[in-house]
């Protein structure tokens, strides 16, 4: 396949690290009389969760609403280490990130995320995975999510690119649709030996 890739863009949830809000929902179930899994849908893709990921809304602003809305029996600074203790290493993680370190000689390498304040912190605190990227765009930051076309387009500019020049892995097809409906070489990362191959069928080097 002739294709010239200049950069490349990672997602970062189940990419560079799993997560999982199965582990604070439980949690937070013993602070309210609503299910584990009501909770769990509130937190994972809700449109609270997404205006916080677009930092439309503070870290307080969130906390207030879910303590409202779930009838919570505790305070914010008992939340906040609950509602951030959710992120774990994989084999799979440290392969990614062991590749970007690689792929950060030759290409230009962006992390995108839809991400909240009090998540990023955490993650900036407490894991050591940032180091190989030349750009960081966070949804909160930029008052965008994937998928909608404006931060993939936000994200080329940053990294001096045209779509067809750029390749990018996220663990979620439906968050890439835009990337590829924009001409960026967009595919699902489903494991490492399948990301190895799509890059290597692009010609990519490393």
């Amino acid at each position: 396949m002739d294709v010239h890739i200049k950069a490349v863009i990672f997602d970062l949830g189940n990419v560079l690290i799993d997560f999982d809000h199965t582990i604070s929902a439980k949690r937070i179930s013993k602070f309210t009389e609503m299910p584990w899994q009501d909770i769990f849908g509130l937190f994972f893709d809700s449109e609270l969760t997404g205006l916080f990921e677009e930092g439309k809304i503070t870290a307080q602003d969130f906390f207030s609403k879910v303590k409202e809305i779930l009838n919570l029996k505790l305070d914010y600074d008992t939340f906040v280490p609950i509602w951030n203790d959710i992120f774990f290493l994989t084999k799979h993680n440290r392969f990614v990130y062991n590749l970007a370190q690689d792929l950060r000689k030759t290409y230009k390498l962006a992390l995108l995320s839809n991400i909240n304040i009090l998540h990023f912190d955490y993650l900036k605190k407490n894991f050591s995975i940032f180091k190989p990227f030349h750009h960081i765009i966070l949804s909160y930051e930029v008052g965008l999510r994937k998928p909608d076309p404006l931060i993939y387009k936000k994200t080329l500019e940053v990294l001096e690119s045209e779509p067809t020049q750029v390749f990018y892995t996220d663990d979620r097809q439906q968050l890439i649709q835009g990337a590829k409906e924009l001409g960026i070489h967009a595919f699902v990362f489903k494991d490492t030996e399948q990301l190895k191959k799509d890059l290597r069928d692009r010609g990519m080097k490393f």
